[in-house]
């Protein structure tokens, strides 16, 4: 390795501070600072090291994880690391293990779900990884609807227990990560019956291991389900099965912090509003906005990078003698189209992602006051925009792989894994065209009301639709040459519009149906459409309030306009056909809106390195060689190679078994062949 910074050129050109622009990427200074130390303890300890992971068996992968998870907790207890730090530490680790769901759904599920009385109980346990714990909801036969899961707990009043049972096949509970092999409890959802009467799905806390010896306990058969998707990826993780044959556990394992059975076999609410549940599931869908903007950031800089690096073509004395310095992959235009509105939805996703953390807050502090006004919309958001940025980062990411050419192929440029890693997203925490269709769902409702003719005032993402009687009929863009584009309230009020034409035209053919269920299922494809309009809008629309905001750093806010623009225009070439068909622009608006376009990617391409190095990611979690900080990207992709176990020999293992003793006939028929 030379040392050298190859990408130094391009950070030269840079138009803005970077420094100040990692803080904008983090959220705060704080935010940042915090972060960054976690990184680079992370980056520095060599127990940490990804290399080889894509060669290990699926055993060895295991074994190696729980490794690393294990010595995360070690420097976590050693150095004292508050929750906030200990979480940053686990995420630059960057390997999927028990821990994941430990942290990130059983323990949380505690906070929420529980009383006082039984986090006292159970959160020490948990915390002190005395118990580790999963979340078992999804089942064999079952995922995106709940209510239809099948696994029972029938309340048992002469010893005050609930039996939990898997009746049949498709109730085992299927995909709880750390199930497998390493969870010893488990919160389980379940049907609640008592007396013969079925009270809806709730959450147990089922032991399933022993504390002792890790063997399972009686009446519980668990397993691993399997290899999944990629070399590395999930399959760090114990994904399982688990089937209970009639397990009993006490009454007051059952999550009570709303609901609960009573000795006498009694279901009754809590005083605490049910609608709180509801809450935990906004928080987890924003966690997973967030890490949409990471994965999709990530996949971006690697493909920026690299692009910045591979020359190909161009150099007229290059095509005609092989001499002379080609073109830079990153200049030409159809690398750009495809890269710099990549990089854009980073950003606003990213800004969206805080948005959604805001709304939780706000979220939650009305509940607890009893105020559930705002519960549906914000149900809505977090479904649409949790599906909206996963499907985009999960098809960014392969995009990005394909920019980088044959090498993104490879497992070293870390693009693979990455996208293994990532597209269960798409699925888990609600399938993505289900979400969608609670959201069409949602703004039907929303449309009727409005529709009704009483005084209903909207407010927050949906207030637009207040608007309805000036877009549907006075509205018409007022784009005449391409600078208008340049307009905030230019961008919102066109996607105002198509929103708004396109769930209104939904509202009026679902009118046409007497039975508006049949009507749904019909239109189902033209709700998508709409839903991903409003979403669409919403992101939009908080990119452009971020815009507002006080930003700190020389050009950083000219910049985050630039990479506002091109988001909110690309959503426009891509989907001209939706605001064509509404009249919400003109044939020539929409032509002037790609040239714009063109004229932004000019003007962010200085930019591109400086605006990738602003995530301030390190070369460890990172895990690309060609992503690498410097650039120097060849010797470390020959390297990689010959770290290959298939490199180990010269002459491959199995070449005397099945290659040699056909070999010398193959060549003496070929020569004889000649003559």
């Amino acid at each position: 390795m030379d040392g050298s910074d190859h990408l130094a050129h391009e950070r030269s050109k840079a138009q803005f501070d970077v420094e100040k622009m990692k803080i904008v990427w983090a959220g705060s200074l704080y935010a940042f600072q915090v972060s960054n130390r976690m990184a680079r303890l992370v980056a520095g300890d060599p127990a940490f090291r990804k290399e080889n992971r894509d060669v290990l068996s699926r055993k060895e992968l295991f074994k190696n994880t729980l490794r690393k998870a294990a010595h995360a907790w070690k420097r976590i207890t050693e150095l004292g690391l508050s929750e906030e730090e200990a979480s940053w530490l686990r995420f630059y680790v960057d390997e999927l293990s028990y821990a994941y769901v430990h942290w990130g759904m059983f323990v949380p599920a505690i906070k929420g779900s529980c009383t006082e009385e039984q986090q006292n109980k159970w959160l020490p346990l948990a915390t002190n990884m005395q118990i580790i714990g999963t979340y078992a909801q999804t089942e064999l036969g079952h995922g995106s609807n709940v209510q239809g899961l099948e696994t029972t707990a029938n309340f048992d009043p002469k010893t005050d227990e609930f039996i939990i049972h898997s009746p049949t096949l498709t109730s085992s509970k299927w995909w709880p990560g750390g199930l497998g092999k390493i969870a010893t409890h488990a919160i389980v959802y379940a049907r609640l019956i008592t007396d013969g009467q079925d009270h809806g799905v709730h959450g147990f806390i089922v032991q399933l291991r022993s504390l002792d010896d890790h063997l399972p306990l009686p009446g519980i058969t668990v397993g691993d389900i399997g290899m999944k998707f990629g070399s590395g990826a999930f399959n760090s993780m114990d994904n399982g099965f688990v089937r209970f044959d009639h397990v009993h556990i006490p009454r007051n394992q059952m999550l009570m912090r709303v609901s609960q059975v009573t000795r006498e076999g009694k279901f009754v609410h809590s005083n605490v509003p049910r609608q709180l549940v509801y809450g935990a599931m906004v928080y987890v869908r924003q966690i997973i906005v967030v890490d949409a903007s990471i994965a999709l950031s990530r996949a971006v800089c690697i493909a920026a990078r690299y692009s910045a690096v591979r020359r190909q073509f161009g150099s007229e004395n290059h095509e005609i003698s092989g001499t002379g310095v080609e073109t830079q992959v990153i200049d030409y235009k159809t690398q750009q189209s495809r890269l710099f509105p990549l990089l854009a939805s980073a950003y606003a996703f990213r800004f969206i992602g805080e948005w959604l953390k805001w709304l939780y807050t706000d979220l939650t502090q009305k509940l607890e006051a009893n105020d559930f006004s705002t519960l549906p919309e914000a149900h809505a958001c977090t479904a649409g925009l949790k599906s909206l940025t996963t499907s985009a980062a999960a098809d960014g990411i392969e995009e990005c792989r394909k920019l980088c050419g044959g090498h993104g192929y490879l497992s070293s440029s870390g693009l693979p894994e990455l996208y293994a890693v990532f597209v269960p997203a798409c699925t888990y925490e609600g399938d993505n065209i289900v979400l969608l269709l609670q959201v069409a769902r949602f703004l039907m409702k929303t449309i009727s009301k409005l529709s009704s003719g009483r005084n209903y005032k909207l407010s927050g993402a949906t207030a637009y639709m207040g608007h309805m009687e000036h877009y549907l009929i006075k509205y018409s863009c007022n784009v005449q040459k391409a600078e208008d584009w340049l307009k905030p309230n230019t961008i919102l009020e066109a996607f105002e519009a198509r929103a708004i034409r396109m769930c209104f035209a939904c509202a009026q053919n679902l009118t046409k149906f007497a039975d508006q269920s049949e009507g749904f299922s019909e239109l189902s494809t033209d709700l998508v459409e709409a839903a991903i309009a409003h979403c669409q809008l919403i992101v939009v629309s908080k990119f452009i309030e971020k815009l507002q905001q006080n930003i700190e750093g020389n050009g950083v806010k000219q910049q985050l306009e630039t990479l506002c623009y091109i988001y909110a225009l690309h959503l426009i070439h891509k989907n001209s056909g939706d605001f064509l068909s509404t009249g919400s622009l003109k044939p020539k608006q929409a032509s002037l809106a790609n040239d714009q376009l063109r004229s932004l990617y000019a003007k962010v391409r200085p930019n591109v390195i400086a605006l990738v190095d602003a995530f301030n990611y390190s070369d460890h979690f990172l895990g690309s060689v060609l992503g690498c900080y410097d650039g120097n990207v060849y010797p470390k992709l020959y390297d990689e190679a010959l770290k290959d176990p298939l490199n180990d020999s010269v002459v491959a293992d199995g070449y005397g078994e099945y290659i040699a003793f056909w070999v010398p006939c193959e060549v003496f028929i070929a020569i004889a062949s000649r003559y």
